[in-house]
């Protein structure tokens, strides 16, 4: 989720604020039969929802730090790959074994093996022919380039002419940095379940049907429309106060 996304709860949570100090404001004129928008349980949603809100930017922190992380070592991963292959064309392999290795090192960079389909130019008068069906050429997940290292790796292992005096493509090196990126990934991923927790409780605060603070704070403004009119002071008051449904 973008900052902006988690900026845009935090505006929420301020404007319910607003929307309290103003209903305050209305000393007993505000007087709703619905107990779910009395100052009271007002009040307390704004707590808890302030509490959600400080759980997701508790959880943030360490997230970000490991996908800062793992970026730093997937960033060159491309470049480390065509080195290798380089490497491997010029070791005096068989195209065959090139090909074969070729092939997942394509998947670890993300690059097509052949051109794409394109739908032939229509005749005049006639339909244009369907786009053909294609199997999409990116695996750039982490998890699936990790998976794909690996496996070119171990294809590179049994060549014997893969025996590089280059130190950063040796197997043990390449093993060592596939033993970091499967590290970093994992990282990430534990930090991801915190977080996602948080953010789970958050939205359920925030946006659940009928209790979340987004739906009573329409509820508020319909009840102060309802006490003073649209055309109030009162009404032009809160109506001002913006609220987004945010996921």
């Amino acid at each position: 989720m973008s900052n902006n996304s988690e900026t845009g709860h935090a505006v929420n949570v301020a404007n319910f604020n607003d929307l309290i100090s103003f209903v305050t404001g209305y000393g007993s004129a505000y007087n709703p039969t619905n107990p779910a928008i009395m100052l009271p349980a007002m009040q307390t949603l704004s707590v808890n929802a302030t509490g959600t809100i400080a759980g997701v930017n508790a959880a943030l922190p360490a997230y970000n730090a490991a996908v800062a992380a793992r970026e730093v070592v997937f960033a060159p991963l491309s470049k480390r790959v065509t080195r290798v292959m380089n490497f491997l064309k010029s070791s005096g392999v068989t195209p065959q074994v090139y090909d074969q290795v070729n092939a997942v090192a394509r998947k670890v960079k993300g690059t097509r093996a052949s051109a794409i389909i394109k739908p032939d130019d229509p005749a005049d008068d006639t339909e244009p022919s369907p786009t053909p069906k294609q199997i999409s050429a990116s695996q750039m997940s982490y998890d699936s380039r990790t998976e794909n290292f690996g496996k070119m790796i171990q294809l590179l292992a049994g060549i014997p002419e893969y025996n590089p005096n280059e130190e950063d493509l040796k197997i043990v090196t390449l093993t060592a940095l596939h033993d970091d990126m499967k590290n970093k990934n994992n990282t990430v991923l534990n930090a991801e379940v915190p977080l996602s927790n948080a953010r789970i409780a958050r939205n359920n605060v925030l946006y659940a049907e009928n209790t979340g603070l987004y739906d009573i704070a329409l509820k508020v403004k319909m009840y102060v429309s309802s006490v003073f009119g649209t055309t109030s002071p009162q009404y032009k008051q809160i109506s001002k106060l913006k609220f987004t449904k945010l996921k």
